[in-house]
């Protein structure tokens, strides 16, 4: 009788998991419409839709260094995979920043790790400086007057900018934005002097802004000729996995169906071709080792923040 109530306990949720999906999923992309991150996410969810038989519909909730998108999720979505979320390295290294309403370790359940951005430090085409060598040059020799961008306080970009600062013995003014498609703009239309961060690519193969260095350990393949931070003397280099996350205490099987559709959909040459468009490269993590990873990254992130000795409280 005992086993029997057991298994008629357990019959519903292996029927709803069974079921899933049955409705559309929403998925919150934490930036604005029309930036790269946006673009190439919409490819995939339209090849995920395809694949679990049900749209996949794209929300933009921008803002918070672009962490709002998973801590709104965390407080008010249901766990049952109707709500995702996608998160970028920013969701461990806020913590650390200020008091946030989440724990990344306690309140996701991390479902599939699907890339890395990709980081350079670009300015306009017809800038004054030619070099990352010039552009160094004249921030030291006049602190705090050459403006830059990145995507949210906190973010990857801010942080590797405030390294280079500090190695190079320049300071800069860092203008925070919510996301890809408003800072290009903004450098483009000379609101700023610089950007670090990725999704620059088009920009520059259509001559709008010159790239003056890559900020990872590698040069990029469309752009042989810039090299790398490390390259010209500063050991710096910034990466940050997007993957995909829903509120703590989802079903497995869900989680699994899930993971197993997104990974089919990354697949889709279409969302293949939006990475290449914007020099990223695809990864994968499975539920287990990305959830592994958000350990280790959340660790990593809290000796970052205390060696720059940093706080946004």
């Amino acid at each position: 009788m005992a086993a029997a109530a057991i298994c008629a306990a357990a019959a519903p949720a292996a029927t709803a998991a069974g079921d899933f999906p049955a409705k559309p999923i929403e998925f919150w992309i934490p930036f604005p419409p029309g930036g790269p991150t946006d673009g190439s996410l919409r490819t995939l969810l339209a090849a995920a839709g395809k694949e679990l038989d049900q749209r996949v519909v794209p929300i933009n909730k921008p803002g918070a260094g672009a962490t709002l998108a998973a801590q709104v999720m965390s407080q008010t979505a249901a766990p049952n995979g109707y709500t995702l979320s996608m998160v970028a390295a920013n969701i461990f290294r806020m913590p650390h920043l200020q008091k946030t309403p989440y724990d990344p370790l306690r309140d996701f359940t991390y479902i599939i790790g699907l890339t890395n951005y990709r980081y350079g430090l670009v300015v306009r085409a017809d800038a004054r400086w030619k070099t990352l060598e010039e552009f160094l040059a004249y921030a030291r020799a006049n602190p705090g007057k050459v403006t830059y961008g990145a995507v949210g306080i906190g973010s990857s970009g801010h942080i590797s900018m405030e390294k280079l600062g500090r190695a190079a013995g320049a300071k800069f003014t860092f203008v925070p934005y919510k996301g890809g498609a408003e800072e290009m703009m903004a450098l483009m239309g000379g609101d700023i002097d610089a950007v670090l961060d990725p999704g620059w690519g088009q920009f520059a193969v259509a001559g709008k802004v010159r790239p003056l260095a890559i900020v990872g350990d590698t040069r990029f393949a469309r752009f042989k000729d810039v090299p790398t931070l490390k390259e010209r003397g500063y050991d710096i280099t910034a990466s940050s996995l997007v993957g995909i996350v829903g509120p703590r205490g989802m079903d497995p099987a869900v989680v699994r169906k899930l993971h197993d559709a997104f990974f089919r959909a990354a697949q889709d040459p279409a969302y293949l071709r939006s990475l290449e468009a914007i020099d990223l490269e695809p990864v994968h993590l499975n539920s287990a080792d990305y959830t592994r990873f958000a350990a280790e990254q959340f660790e990593r992130e809290k000796r970052v923040v205390q060696q720059l000795d940093i706080s946004l409280q």
